[in-house]
């Protein structure tokens, strides 16, 4: 059976190409939504974060209907570190559009993500996006795109996937970049005329592949997945089988069967083969489960998952200040919350360490885990984490490997110098580099312990004006020791409150990070030194007052504006002796051992 009313695509492209604005121009323009409709923009970032940051965190479904077809379309996360969601979600199409800024081109993860389509087969069509920008290159734009589908070794097909030129921003589509377009007619005629229809059996026994798990308080677990044959209905009784857990088999009842139209998922009686569907009341699925009939049950291969490679301690928040802003703030609290996260993740790792109180938390990189921290203590969890880790293996040949990353810098002409002195201390190789304009483009492989800490430095060289973007190459033999960082902290003396007269004297060691008012306590770090030791300063120390007065003895003393910290630049700061305290309201730094006689005593029985 062949679905000719049906394609299913996904939409795939490096970080801040233009998906989700794309996305958007297709709904507005296949009717989706009423003509007075109040629509906001980058309707897909559906979550807090997600509007935030102006990234695409979870991949999404939604789907237009052009000419009686129907299509369902996969807005995926742009970021390296969520391409676990990419990964799984590609199951479910038939065919991608690969996006590439007509401008910046090809990316780290364009790369990473055109490899995974080609590895499945896919047909890819490449939208050329952002034509409208003053820079754009669309003559060598193909030719770059070209260069890295032979680099991936593509097929004959592949590569001779027809090109679009597209502003998502204005909604305009053509086949030629000599042609300015009027609307996205040629997109939707080339999706529907390129990619292949879904094909099945629909007389034979059921098989569904879950490729996303989404959560509800009132139904529980809810399966998404495609039907690859066969038909389902509600309350149809199914058996729940994994290809990787041969054990893995129970039955279940279908509770709830719903398809996506639009934005909004619509309850079903049935759905055959091709569809995507929304499934509930089989309490325990998971990712990579296959939902077969009772009689049959035969599950399907899933895609392997790339493994994590950055890990984290999280553990429970045991500051002189812990559980006065949190809600969440026991260990049982914190070990639910966590595994409960792997439920829908299917790239991270969570395992249990000899403490009850703390849990080694493994993931794609320092986003990857910032972004879990972050939803976490917007619930209201109050907790401690560490300094992020490289995750190391064992060559076959017992040598130390670790992982690699493929960075690319797009840098202005006079800041090449200072990027590539900083890639050198770092261990970082040059693979290519080449100029564009009054910018140089330059691709380095360097160890992902490298890159901790270094986008704030690749700004400040670059005063602002750098693009840096980097993916997962492989594991490669160990570089070399590198140092971490190259700056002290401030360590407040004692608990109490930081007052101006204090904050005045300890900003002249170094840059602060708090303003006067700030609740302190003895260990907790208030700022940076320039000096690789650590200083301990006083910024609760009062004036003394005396019963004589001098001119100009009551003049305002000035403070520097401290520098405010978000959660990736504390993450970036940490040393290995320092702990990052997350609650709701705040976010701290600390030395592991609080007491500074203590700390003392210990580097003197170290030296």
């Amino acid at each position: 059976m062949i679905r000719n009313d049906l394609r299913n695509i996904a939409i795939i492209a490096h970080v801040d190409h233009g998906k989700t604005t794309l996305v958007d121009e297709m709904l507005k323009q296949s009717g989706v939504f009423r003509e007075n409709q109040n629509v906001a923009e980058r309707v897909m970032d559906s979550n807090d974060l997600e509007r935030e940051r102006g990234i695409t965190i979870l991949a999404k479904n939604t789907s237009v209907v052009y000419n009686d077809i129907k299509i369902n379309i996969i807005d995926t996360p742009g970021h390296a570190d969520f391409g676990g969601e990419v990964e799984r979600v590609l199951e479910m199409v038939d065919g991608v559009l690969l996006l590439v800024d007509a401008a910046e081109g090809p990316m780290p993860q364009t790369r990473f993500v055109l490899s995974k389509a080609l590895e499945m087969g896919h047909k890819i069509i490449i939208v050329v996006n952002k034509i409208d920008r003053p820079d754009a290159r669309l003559d060598e734009i193909g030719d770059e795109v070209l260069e890295l589908l032979l680099d991936l070794d593509a097929s004959e097909q592949q590569l001779e996937s027809p090109i679009i030129f597209c502003s998502g921003r204005a909604g305009t589509a053509s086949l030629s970049q000599y042609e300015e377009g009027v609307d996205l007619k040629p997109l939707f005629d080339t999706i529907v005329n390129y990619i292949e229809p879904p094909e099945g059996d629909e007389t034979e026994p059921l098989q569904m592949l879950i490729s996303s798990i989404d959560y509800n308080e009132y139904v529980g677990r809810i399966g998404i997945g495609r039907i690859v044959r066969g038909n389902i209905k509600t309350n149809q009784s199914v058996c729940v089988c994994s290809y990787n857990e041969p054990d893995k088999k129970y039955n279940s009842k279908i509770a709830s069967l719903l398809q996506i139209e639009g934005l909004n998922r619509v309850s079903a009686e049935s759905a055959c083969v091709g569809d995507i569907v929304w499934i509930s009341g089989t309490e325990n699925i998971t990712i990579g489960d296959t939902v077969c009939a009772v009689d049959t049950p035969e599950p399907l291969p899933f895609v392997k998952i790339s493994e994590p490679t950055v890990e984290m301690t999280f553990s429970v928040n045991d500051s002189p200040f812990a559980g006065r802003e949190g809600k969440f703030v026991t260990s049982r609290q914190l070990r639910e919350r966590l595994f409960r996260e792997l439920l829908k993740d299917v790239s991270l790792r969570v395992e249990e360490t000899d403490s009850t109180d703390s849990f080694r938390v493994a993931g794609r990189g320092e986003m990857h885990l910032s972004i879990l921290i972050e939803n976490m203590r917007r619930e209201g969890y109050e907790l401690s984490v560490s300094t992020p880790r490289v995750l190391y293996k064992t060559g076959e040949n017992g040598e130390k490997l670790e992982p690699v990353e493929r960075l690319v810098v797009d840098v202005p002409e006079d800041s090449v110098g200072a990027v590539m002195e900083k890639m050198g201390v770092r261990k970082g190789e040059i693979v290519n580099m080449h100029p564009q304009g009054n910018r140089t483009r330059i691709e380095f492989l360097v160890p992902a312990r490298g890159l901790f800490g270094y986008k704030s430095e690749f700004l400040t060289d670059t005063k602002g004006e750098g693009v840096m973007s980097h993916v997962f190459e492989d594991y490669q033999p160990y570089k070399g020791d590198i140092d971490r960082r190259s700056t002290g902290s401030l360590i407040s003396f004692e608990t109490g409150e930081a007052v101006t007269y204090g904050l005045f004297n300890a900003q002249e060691r170094g840059q602060l990070f708090i303003t006067a008012g700030t609740p302190v306590y003895e260990g907790m770090v208030v700022g940076a030194s320039p000096k690789t030791d650590d200083l301990v300063v006083n910024v609760c120390k009062k004036k003394h007052l005396t019963n004589t007065r001098a001119s100009g003895s009551d003049d305002a003393l000035r403070l520097v504006p401290p520098r405010v910290l978000s959660l990736e630049d504390c993450l970036e700061f940490l040393a290995d002796d320092e702990l990052l305290e997350v609650t709701p309201k705040s976010l701290r730094i600390r030395k592991r051992t609080l007491s500074n006689s203590q700390r003392a005593k210990d580097r003197a029985k170290l030296k």
